[in-house]
């Protein structure tokens, strides 16, 4: 076989991958795709709630081309936004770098009420755990973590009854500096997470399990490929974490059941 017709042969099979991830085909025109979304679905507002892994160092002001980070969160809106131009959805960030359930709520009126959003995604307690393995005085103990994070959505609940809300599992993996009092910081995550599902349950919220999602991967690369510290994503993280938020949200959207890539 001609090692050019077999490279170019591989690059044709790849593109077509690639073509078919994108859950549209060429044929497809944006007319189509909006009216394929339901009047209750239009000019929704999805916002982006949490610590540095949601930040993705966005930006602080009003520039369309940072306002969204280079995350998870970012990777969804693009997705989303240029598949469905006409269909009036707005994007907004807001997570902090650090952030924890306390600092949420200090900003929620502003950062999240005043947003009025109809989809919510909130993905914090990586920093309330490292508070707790840290000793740092401002840590907070599991009732109080889950007391703050009730606080949280039912505010938003009566701001917004339709609300739905999407619930990222946190997570940490025993990478660099996670390496020291791995032990505790599994165990003190696992705990957090237990109560982020029950939360869920409670106020009918969709769970995207990140976790479980790169404990997966790690069977495919080292889990420093997608971890670089045990826990802040790299690109290919935050892109599985973006595919995976889809794939579980698409349940209780209509529109986003276009998506066939999963």
């Amino acid at each position: 076989m001609n090692p050019q017709n077999f490279t170019r042969r591989r690059f044709l099979q790849t593109a077509g991958i690639a073509g078919a991830m994108t859950g549209f085909t060429a044929s497809d025109t944006f007319a189509n795709r909006t009216n394929e979304i339901p009047e209750t679905e239009k000019d929704l507002t999805f916002l982006f709630q949490g610590d540095s892994i949601t930040d993705g160092n966005r930006g602080r002001n009003n520039d369309p081309n940072h306002i969204m980070g280079h995350g998870y969160a970012f990777s969804i809106a693009s997705r989303i936004g240029a598949d469905f131009p006409q269909a009036g959805f707005s994007f907004y960030n807001r997570g902090i770098s650090g952030n924890k359930v306390p600092d949420l709520e200090k900003r929620w009126q502003e950062d999240t009420l005043n947003l009025k959003p109809d989809v919510l995604s909130l993905l914090v307690g990586i920093n309330d755990v490292a508070a707790v393995v840290e000793k740092n005085p401002s840590a907070k103990d599991l009732s109080e973590f889950e007391e703050g994070y009730r606080k949280l959505l039912t505010m938003s609940k009566q701001a917004n009854p339709d609300i739905l809300f999407v619930l990222g599992i946190p997570f940490v993996f025993p990478v660099g500096a996670r390496k020291e009092n791995w032990e505790w910081w599994k165990s003190e995550t696992l705990a957090r997470t237990e109560i982020v599902r029950k939360i869920a349950n409670d106020f009918d919220a969709i769970i995207v399990d990140f976790a479980q999602v790169f404990e997966q991967a790690a069977d495919l690369a080292p889990i420093d490929y997608w971890i670089w510290d045990g826990i802040h994503p790299t690109v290919f993280g935050h892109e599985l974490m973006a595919r995976e938020w889809i794939k579980q949200v698409s349940s209780s959207l209509t529109f986003m059941k276009n998506y066939s890539y999963f």
